[in-house]
């Protein structure tokens, strides 16, 4: 069995990912993930509709119910009212500030309705005016009470896999060798700067289930079509190696811009590569040396696989793939779906904000939000001209 090449592929320090059961079907450009056991269906039946009693004043309408504080017991116990309030506001004064949002005037509520109140009109607020709000929690340290922000990133459940078959497709053709170039910059940023996995590199979520599917079809001796099969295989590592040599030379960052000043657009196709090298080279030259991981949630505490958070890995749905159509890549997703389906919950980029009268260090998630989009893009590009390149030979 081939293995990718130590002498260009960097070290990973990608945790191996528990192994699967089974594997899902195929899915399209950008990989939605099966999401059929995520939510529970609505009831189709209508709840009885409430009516009103015949003798009821409207009294009851007119009222306003605060919401709720929640608070821990410790909380409650261990501050005088006065103290929490004081810190509350103080802090609510910073966030307020931070977002550029006005806050209710709550002051004159009884407690505890009063920071019930405030907490639950930020929250509307924040929704409506701040990309990736999540929540907003009260917390205690020591003697002081202090609001949290939290902001999340939502990737959809999405499979964020780029195919590095099409790029070598393209290379192939003289028509679009020079797209393939352009691409092969992005690629290198990708893979250098942002850090995406590659599908041949030890380690990785891939290579690992790559070898372990290659380990079944190479023992079910029986299946007619298996060398057909093993060939894919093949065909899955000899392209992976050979565009994994060519993502990792550092070369194409360094000619980036030189690329993309004189690359000449002459159909769609290439105006489409031209606005996507584009994005990527201004991510590159504003955010030089961030990851598309620097913001994942950090699970600790967790010293085996048996204990590990019960939640997905972002390095588990982003990386390079060889191919993403043909039995293999059905093969995988079916596996990767089967496997996804187990966990009750995805890792995604997520920013907290204390306001306790410190300096932040995080403020928005804005290099996420342009990233994803990158990858949302490049997947597509590159699905499209799959589904050209299919097209004309068929």
């Amino acid at each position: 069995m081939n293995h990718a090449k130590d002498n260009y592929i960097r070290d990973s320090k990608t945790a191996r990912a528990k192994k699967t059961k089974t594997a899902s079907r195929t899915t399209k450009r950008v990989y939605a993930l099966d999401a059929e056991t995520q939510r529970l269906k609505r009831d189709t039946e209508r709840q009885t509709p409430l009516s009103a009693c015949a003798d009821a004043t409207d009294g009851f309408l007119k009222v306003s119910f605060l919401p709720k504080l929640q608070l821990s017991k410790t909380l409650q116990a261990g501050q005088e009212s006065a103290k929490m309030q004081s810190d509350f506001y103080a802090s609510l004064d910073r966030l307020t500030a931070h977002y550029g949002v006005s806050p209710m005037p709550t002051h004159h509520l009884e407690y505890p309705y009063n920071m019930a109140l405030a907490v639950w009109d930020l929250e509307q607020k924040l929704k409506n005016s701040v990309a990736n709000f999540q929540e907003v929690k009260v917390l205690q340290e020591g003697f002081k009470t202090y609001l949290v922000s939290e902001e999340k990133f939502n990737t959809g459940t999405t499979l964020y896999y780029i195919p590095t078959h099409p790029i070598y497709q393209m290379l192939k053709d003289p028509e679009r060798k020079k797209n393939a170039h352009l691409l092969l910059s992005v690629c290198s940023y990708l893979y250098h700067i942002a850090g995406i996995p590659y599908y041949r590199e030890q380690g990785s979520y891939l290579y690992w289930l790559y070898e372990m599917h290659r380990e079944w079809t190479e023992q079910d001796e029986d299946r007619e079509e298996n060398e057909r099969y093993i060939r894919e295989f093949d065909k899955a590592e000899f392209i992976g190696d050979c565009m994994g040599g060519k993502i990792s030379n550092a070369m194409n960052l360094k000619v980036f811009e030189k690329r993309l000043n004189a690359f000449k657009s002459h159909d769609a196709f290439d105006n489409d590569c031209s606005r996507l090298a584009d994005k990527a080279y201004e991510l590159y030259r504003q955010f030089l040396n961030e990851s598309i991981f620097r913001n994942a949630p950090r699970h600790e505490g967790y010293e085996d696989e048996e204990t590990e958070n019960e939640s997905i890995g972002m390095e588990k749905y982003i990386s390079f793939i060889s191919d993403t159509k043909g039995w293999l890549y059905e093969s995988l997703s079916e596996s990767i779906n089967n496997e996804f389906n187990e966990y009750a919950s995805m890792d995604e980029p997520t920013i907290v904000k204390t306001f306790d009268g410190q300096e932040l260090t995080q403020y928005s998630l804005d290099f996420e939000s342009r990233m994803f989009a990158l990858l949302d893009d490049l997947c597509e590009l590159l699905y499209n001209y799959t589904q050209q390149q299919d097209e004309h030979f068929n």
